[in-house]
């Protein structure tokens, strides 16, 4: 039986809002945004996809950001690696429910290693920028563009692996709507980072 109690699916809701709120936390954005600083936030999250989530997951940095391309590139991988690690660490936490099939247990595991990947991509990609000496700026952005972009394959990869598997409701919820999450942020960073780019390219 495909099945995982309400208990338990808010166990698990509880679970990745404790981690959300733990990464919110520790990237300690100000509380009171610059007006500036959130207008070049609102300004350049329209050369993303997602805009609206680009600048709720943003704004609230504007401090941090200023309006520097740079720091606004590199904020948004910050928290696309965020979301991937507690979106990995709640699928691991699911995995484990009792009655949950074999199948979309596999499947999940396959995701978690699709994120962990993905994680590694991100981390990469903030270090070559953390490192950029200025000397080869070309170089720098065309490796972050290869990983992010990597990253992004990697989500979407995780999130095939779902495809017609027979899931209870709320946990395909759960999953789906992380992954989706996920996968979003990172195609905004992209933008963000190529927005970077032709800047100062």
């Amino acid at each position: 039986m495909e099945s995982l109690s309400s208990k338990q699916f808010f166990a698990s809701l509880f679970i990745l809002l404790a981690i959300s709120s733990y990464i919110n936390s520790s990237l300690a954005p100000t509380p009171t945004p610059n007006k500036v600083s959130t207008e070049f936030i609102k300004t350049s999250c329209n050369s993303t996809t997602y805009k609206k989530l680009c600048f709720t997951s943003l704004s609230t940095y504007a401090n941090l950001i200023q309006t520097s391309p740079e720091l606004l590139a590199m904020t948004a991988i910050n928290v696309t690696l965020s979301s991937a690690k507690s979106t990995s660490t709640m699928m691991v936490n699911l995995s484990k429910s009792q009655g949950i099939s074999p199948k979309v247990v596999a499947a999940m595991k396959d995701c978690v290693e699709e994120l962990s990947d993905s994680v590694y991509e991100l981390k990469k990609s903030i270090g070559e920028m953390k490192n950029n000496k200025g000397s080869n700026f070309q170089l720098m952005i065309n490796d972050i563009q290869t990983w992010v972009s990597a990253a992004l394959t990697d989500e979407t990869t995780c999130s095939d692996g779902f495809q017609g598997k027979a899931m209870n409701g709320n946990v395909k919820t759960l999953v789906r709507a992380g992954i989706v999450n996920v996968a979003h942020l990172t195609s905004n960073a992209l933008a963000l980072i190529n927005r970077y780019a032709s800047l100062y390219g």
